[in-house]
């Protein structure tokens, strides 16, 4: 109920952080999740199984070889992976840092890779790092520091 509300009814627009998340708010009509962790192998079939049952499963990436195994895992036909560049801006639990080399280099292959196959949507980064503050000014700097990390990317 909550998760209605919080979509102003569309059922759209969600993030989970587990698959049996997913599974869940799947099977009460959500058809547009985003499954905020790097798909890791053991888990690709039933990522693959919930991006071909809804309008829109999302996943992360943050690696070549996350890009490798969904490249060499393609969903059907009429489908794609639709997929985030997961930034880690601080958090340090998973991620690319924005400041790797490797990091817009990575990006610009899924974007100009296989659209076909593989769809870059965005760039997501969670700031994690927050948990342990101990006051709203601490926590609003880390915010402003992921954002400012988040925008020099994307401008690159």
């Amino acid at each position: 109920e909550g998760a209605a509300l919080a979509t102003g009814g569309t059922r759209r627009g969600i993030v989970v952080s587990t698959l049996a998340e997913a599974r869940f708010f799947a099977a009460g009509g959500f058809d547009d999740i985003l499954y905020a962790f790097p798909v890791p192998p053991w888990r690709l079939a039933e990522c693959s199984a919930l991006a071909q049952r809804l309008q829109e499963f999302q996943v992360l990436l943050d690696s070549p070889q996350g890009l490798e195994m969904l490249l060499q895992n393609p969903l059907p036909a009429g489908k794609r992976w639709l997929v985030w560049l997961k930034l880690d801006c601080g958090n340090g639990r998973a991620g690319i840092r924005p400041s790797d080399p490797g990091a817009l280099s990575l990006a610009r292959a899924i974007a100009q890779g296989s659209p076909e196959l593989v769809t870059l949507v965005g760039v997501y980064a969670h700031c994690g790092n927050t948990y342990g503050c101990g006051d709203i000014p601490a926590i609003q700097a880390i915010a402003r520091d992921t954002t400012a990390a988040v925008l020099e990317f994307v401008t690159a």
